[in-house]
């Protein structure tokens, strides 16, 4: 997400870097280039005027002219503009109320809604450590009710017994009744949704919504269809009530115009990102961290709580002391890959690192497949416990015989082994310099010279 916006953005900052002393005209050029790049991101015109403005305000005041870095003072400038236009402080669910708390998820049909409803009862489940019960509303769609238990038996959540012939209203009374007879902390109800808004529509959703009196009303929109969804939440707004925002398929978004928009136009704050099509691929939304990523100042603090929810701990000391003897061996290796895969990858880890967008052609050339992780596991699981031991007994046939088991070829396997001998080397460099020497030396001291 943001993609497009970040290389044009860090283009024009760069070029402000290098002028040292800045002029008003300086400033006033590279906010010209920087409403060029917001439209092009399909942000709202209003929301790039307003923007731009409150930019100029400040930006070509004396204090930023004079001071020894006027260019990073207009990054910091637009940076702190970027957080008011995306909402100063992230808000998580409001579940300050008496139980069960009644969350109302509506939208248009092919949002995502049904499966984000999923997503975000798993978070309340594992984050919140709440008692959750979902209900599908949805007795328009074939087997929208099916889809909700089929993701309820994954997510390991409760789902509202089907009962044929019932209408949305009776459903959500049902749902909250069993919910407060059966000690749940939340319902969520999981309304219909059309194709394009309709008064037929709006008036179910608020029936549902008079019936029972939610605490929070989650518009689930798509972020590819850009300003679109802003235009979706404004009807829903208007027309039911929306006290929350959640923004799906943004990983398939490069523009972003949707999410830049979305609060300035509506008023309504972005509570949850939708980042793919696992069941655990959702955050939170924190103004401040998307306008790191959207400078290139990366989201250091993300990628920590990311690997903290993925990375099981003990294993990982297990592996660290390992490696601290110079014992590496390919299970420890498969074991990196799994945690690299569970953290999203490595394109959902770079776009997390600070100054990804200046090398990002570079990226591009060396053509990280992400399915590349998934062969590597699955090159080491076709070995046998002794092969991952000792890569000494991978002789010609065993290779062909792995690369057969894998659905991969004898070249895969060799480059595989490959980098794995050189990590192995690594190590052992590790020991040999021992925790003083690489303090002492740095990561200069493990590269090949």
């Amino acid at each position: 997400m943001f993609e497009g916006l970040t290389g044009r953005l860090g283009e024009i900052f760069d070029r402000l870097r290098k002028r040292g002393a800045l002029s008003e005209d300086d400033v006033n050029a590279a906010l010209r280039e920087v409403r060029v790049a917001l439209l092009e991101a399909d942000v709202a015109l209003p929301v790039v005027k307003q923007f731009v403005a409150g930019v100029k305000e400040r930006a070509v005041g004396q204090e930023v002219l004079r001071s020894v870095t006027p260019g990073q003072m207009v990054i910091k400038i637009v940076h702190d503009h970027l957080v008011e236009m995306l909402g100063s402080a992230s808000e998580e669910v409001n579940l300050n109320a008496v139980p069960p708390v009644p969350i109302l998820m509506v939208g248009l049909q092919g949002s995502g809604k049904t499966t984000t409803t999923a997503k975000i009862a798993l978070r309340l489940r594992t984050r919140e450590r709440k008692k959750v019960l979902m209900a599908s509303l949805d007795v328009r769609r074939p087997a929208a009710q099916e889809q909700l238990k089929v993701l309820g038996e994954r997510t390991e959540v409760a789902t509202l017994p089907i009962i044929a012939g019932q209408g949305p209203v009776e459903i959500a009374k049902r749902a909250m009744l069993t919910g407060r007879l059966e000690g749940y902390d939340v319902v969520l109800l999981d309304t219909a949704g059309r194709l394009a808004i309709d008064d037929e529509l709006m008036a179910e959703v608020a029936a549902v919504r008079d019936a029972t009196h939610p605490v929070e009303t989650l518009l689930v929109v798509d972020a590819m269809t850009g300003q679109d969804a802003v235009t979706v939440a404004a009807h829903f707004e208007q027309r039911v009530g929306v006290t929350g925002i959640v923004l799906t398929r943004v990983d398939g978004d490069a523009r972003g115009g949707a999410a830049l928009s979305m609060r300035q136009t509506t008023g309504k704050p972005i509570k949850f990102l939708g980042v793919g099509e696992k069941i655990d691929a959702l955050e939170g939304f924190h103004p401040d961290r998307i306008a790191g990523r959207i400078l290139g100042m990366g989201d250091v603090v993300g990628l920590v709580e990311k690997a903290a929810e993925s990375i099981d701990r003990e294993e990982a000391e297990k592996m660290a002391e390992r490696m601290q003897q110079g014992a590496f061996t390919l299970d420890d290796m498969a074991a990196q890959l799994r945690q690299i895969r569970k953290m999203g990858g490595m394109s959902g880890l770079m776009g997390m690192l600070p100054g990804i967008g200046k090398i990002k052609n570079q990226l591009k050339e060396a053509n990280i497949d992400e399915r590349m992780l998934k062969r590597q596991e699955a090159i080491i699981g076709s070995m046998t416990k002794a092969e991952r031991r000792d890569v000494r007994l991978l002789n010609g046939s065993r290779r062909r015989r792995i690369a057969l088991g894998s659905g991969t070829t004898v070249q895969d396997v060799n480059r595989l082994l490959k980098q794995y001998q050189e990590m192995q080397a690594m190590m052992k460099k590790v020991k040999k310099l021992g925790q003083k020497g690489l303090m002492r030396q740095g990561l200069q001291a493990l590269l090949p010279r």
